[in-house]
């Protein structure tokens, strides 16, 4: 196979729930990744759905599994994503990511349910405050963050 069609192929699109933990101090939630071959990063908790998994219940499940926090109910779909990047595996994908808004009391992360590939990338779980985010040293994604925790909730 040649490059060129190698580049041509059509991009898996990967579903993805995204929460946005905000706390009782309107901080947020972010986890740092530090892949060896990558800049480290902070994004939200969240991943990708199982095979038929709606994005609210995969929401929930990534809530629990990221953080040892369960709750009934994420709230509704805040926002939505689409973007062209390669997965922490090298995998070249389109997403498409659904954000949930959900409010709890500040605590400290559970890392029992974390994967294998979890446990080697995740390095630190840190509370932000809005001025924080807005003036962070290393990349947060997604890079409108500070958009969504103030967004309305959607009709």
């Amino acid at each position: 196979m040649s490059i060129e069609a190698v580049s041509e192929r059509p991009r898996r699109i990967r579903r993805a729930a995204r929460i946005l933990l905000i706390d009782e101090f309107e901080r947020l939630l972010l986890i740092r990744f530090a892949p060896p071959t990558r800049r480290a990063f902070w994004c939200g908790v969240g991943g990708e759905c199982d095979p038929h998994e709606d994005f609210h219940t995969a929401a929930l499940r990534e809530l629990f599994e990221e953080t040892g926090l369960r709750v009934d109910h994420c709230g509704p779909e805040i926002a939505r994503r689409t973007d062209d990047f390669i997965t922490l595996e090298g995998e070249p994908v389109t997403s498409d990511e659904r954000f949930f808004r959900v409010r709890t009391a500040s605590f400290t992360p559970d890392h029992a349910g974390h994967t294998e590939l979890e446990r080697a990338l995740i390095k630190e779980f840190r509370w932000f405050s809005a001025d924080e985010l807005a003036q962070w040293h290393e990349p947060i994604f997604p890079e409108n963050v500070l958009e969504l925790m103030r967004a309305e909730v959607w009709p």
